[in-house]
């Protein structure tokens, strides 16, 4: 079987529908590890991508006024028990331009895998970008994933992100992302995780608020049990007049678990407000007790009230998008025109 047979079974299996890959209206690109398995451009949006010594450089650019019909599909990851994945990548959406990015991440087998994701986001005045990402992890708990992102927002630009690491053991996650928003621009981070076993997770996320009335939200949403380990940190600053961010933590845990947050706040503007809040305990007692009067197991009621804070529970991870469209066929490698 091929890599992108197996590939295909794998999106099968979280239903991810395959087709998307042989649509040609629908822009994607597929690496397993560090090789390029199928990617599609389409007019104003250009793929360069390329498989370099230790890993794949990728750079998108979305023309100018360019606003695509469908999300841009990045399929990531490393399919064998053990292997090794660097993503290089630049993302600019120019100005007015305007994107969705549904980034899906499989290590469903593994063991020793390690998984580096370092990209550099550029948004022009008024662009707009949505960027889910999804993971989807074995029950093994030996992979490392390690995404560091730096982006930038131009004016008035939209900036809106969601992580979700709910499927799976995680391994070790350890995530760093910094934007900078500038005038009137708004920026959105959410991140999802639930870490089993001795899972290890680290989350920093920084948000600077560098323009007048520059806007910006800091979400994230953690559950762990067993003997893992969550050290979360939000930063956000307000450093121009009529700024105004947030920061919301919010952990769940369970057994010998251990979990902290730090959110931090910074203002340098007498304009500017940000303000922030955390929340770290096991599962609320009344909510636990209104389940069970429902005719909910004890063990029912947590997992449901830990699908709720993770997401809906009874829907599809997000990220995880599911396209009607005939009729089936099978996608080639294609290089960029």
């Amino acid at each position: 079987m091929s890599e992108l047979d197996s590939w295909l079974q794998v999106l099968d299996s979280r239903g991810v529908d395959r087709r998307i890959l042989a649509d040609g209206a629908i822009a994607h690109l597929m690496a397993n590890g560090n090789r390029l398995l199928s990617q599609r451009q389409l007019p104003g949006l250009e793929l360069d991508t390329k498989e370099a010594e230790d890993g794949i450089v990728a750079l998108i650019r979305l023309r100018r006024s360019v606003r695509l019909e469908h999300p841009l599909h990045l399929c990531f990851g490393v399919l064998p028990a053990s292997g090794r994945q660097r993503i290089e990548m630049r993302l600019i959406l120019e100005d007015e331009s305007a994107a969705e990015v549904v980034a899906h991440c499989f290590f469903p087998n593994a063991e020793r895998v390690e998984h580096r994701m370092d990209a550099v986001v550029e948004l022009g005045a008024g662009a707009r970008l949505t960027y889910n990402e999804a993971h989807f992890h074995g029950p093994h708990g030996g992979v490392t994933v390690i995404p560091k992102a730096k982006v930038r927002l131009g004016r008035g630009a939209l900036y809106r992100s969601d992580f979700s690491l709910t499927s799976g053991r995680v391994g070790r996650l350890d995530i760093d992302y910094e934007v900078e928003a500038g005038e009137d621009a708004v920026a959105e981070l959410t991140a999802r995780v639930f870490g089993h076993g001795d899972d290890d997770i680290r989350i920093r996320e920084r948000l600077v608020l560098a323009g007048r009335a520059a806007r910006g939200l800091i979400k994230t949403r953690v559950a762990i049990e067993d003997d893992a380990r969550a050290d979360i940190i939000g930063i956000t600053e307000g450093h121009a007049a009529h700024a105004r961010g947030h920061v919301d933590c919010m952990e769940i845990v369970k057994d010998r678990a251990v979990a902290s947050a730090q959110p931090l706040v910074k203002v340098t503007h007498p304009q500017a407000k940000v303000t922030h809040e955390a929340a770290i305990g096991s599962v609320d007692h009344q909510q636990l007790e209104t389940l069970m009067a429902h005719g909910l197991s004890p063990s029912e009621a947590v997992d449901l009230i830990v699908g709720g804070l993770l997401g809906k529970p009874g829907t599809a991870p997000a990220g995880v998008v599911t396209f009607r469209r005939p009729p089936h066929s099978t996608p080639t490698k294609e290089q960029p025109a």
